[in-house]
Formats: structure tokens, sequence, C-alpha cells
């Protein structure tokens, strides 16, 4: 136990620079999303353009991670604009549940990516092409769905971190390891909290 503690911590003392800002800013991303803040997006275009270059290296070879770091890098400006546009139409977008049609679109986006990743890192140095692939896919659709302003994003949001720890662990990546423990964490709180919000902006029948 001790041997492996003190494995640990030189592992942690040897992480780069660029990881740990990637994973400070996250945080302070997922904190300010649990909270509803749309400061979540300036901190995560910092923290996923700094993933995204971390993992295409040939190293880490987390090639589906660094595929899925620019999608949140482009969702992000489309989150961060769809956003604003209530300031515009006078009509801000409201916090809301799934419609069938969203799961089915979640569906799609998961099944889908999946398989294309998994074809795609199949040529490549990737050694957990399924995994990879997985985090990947299922993290592509929660991300959607968190533009979208839906409750349930937080579900697939953790459904992807929940695979993603014992992948980081297995790749070394004790940093961005523990980063995924706390967004695992505060996505559970962040559930929890958009529900009362939606509970609190339904409109009250009096009787």
């Amino acid at each position: 136990m001790e041997s492996f503690i003190g494995h640990l911590l030189q592992e942690v003392k040897a992480t780069q620079t660029l990881e740990w800002v990637a994973a400070l800013f996250g945080v302070i991303s997922v904190l300010f999303a649990q909270r509803n803040h749309i400061l979540l997006y300036p901190s995560g275009l910092i923290s996923t353009a700094v993933y995204a270059y971390l993992w295409s290296r040939r190293e880490a070879a987390l090639y589906a991670e660094a595929l899925l770091n620019l999608y949140y890098f482009v969702m992000t400006l489309y989150g961060w604009w769809y956003w604003q546009k209530g300031k515009y139409k006078k009509d801000q977008v409201r916090i809301s549940f799934c419609t069938q049609k969203d799961w089915w679109t979640v569906a799609a986006i998961v099944l889908g990516l999946w398989f294309v990743f998994y074809v795609l890192l199949l040529q490549t140095n990737s050694t957990v092409p399924i995994w990879d692939s997985f985090v990947s896919a299922s993290a592509c659709a929660g991300m959607w769905l968190l533009a979208k302003r839906k409750v349930e994003n937080w579900l697939l949001l953790n459904l992807s971190n929940l695979v993603a720890i014992p992948l980081f662990i297995y790749k070394g990546y004790y940093v961005t390891t523990g980063l995924t423990i706390i967004l695992f964490v505060v996505a559970i709180f962040g559930y929890f909290h958009w529900r009362k919000i939606y509970a609190m902006s339904k409109p009250k029948i009096i009787t």
C-alpha cells in the first residue's frame, strides 16, 4: 500500500503543467455549470483546448478523447451562443426534461459515434479503442443535452465519467482521474440542482 501511494505521489509530481491547467479550468467550468452560470463556457473553452492537444499526442494515444475535446470546444461555443440568444429574443432558454425525441437523438449519438470512433481508433496505436470510443460517444450526447439545457445531461456525462475513471488510471493520468472523480460528484449535485430549478420555474396552479 505504501509503495502504491509513493508511486502515485511520484506520478502526480511528474504531471505536466498543461494537464494541471486543463484540470483546473475543467473543475471551474463544471462548478459554474452546476450553478447554471454562463461562465461555464469561457472556462470550458480553455480546458477543452488544452486537453485536445494533450490527448492527441502519440504518448497519450487517447485519440477519441482528443476528438471529444474538439467537439466540446465547438459545442461550448454553440452553447455559449445558445444561452446568450435569450438576451436578444427576450426569451431565456429554460431548463427542461428530455422528450421522447430527445432520447432517440441521444441513442443515435451514443451508438453512432461509438461505432465511428471505434472504427477510427482501430487504425491507430490506441490500446483501448472500445472504452475510449464509448467515453467520447456518451460524453458527446451529454454535451448536446447540456447545450439544450436538458436536466438529463448530467446522467449522460456521469455515464461517461464512470467509464473514464478506470481508463485514465490505466493510462497513468492521475490528475485527470482526480478531476473526473470531482466531475462525477459535482454532476450528481448538478442533476438534483437542475431538477430543483425546473420545479421552481413551473407555473403554480391556483385552485
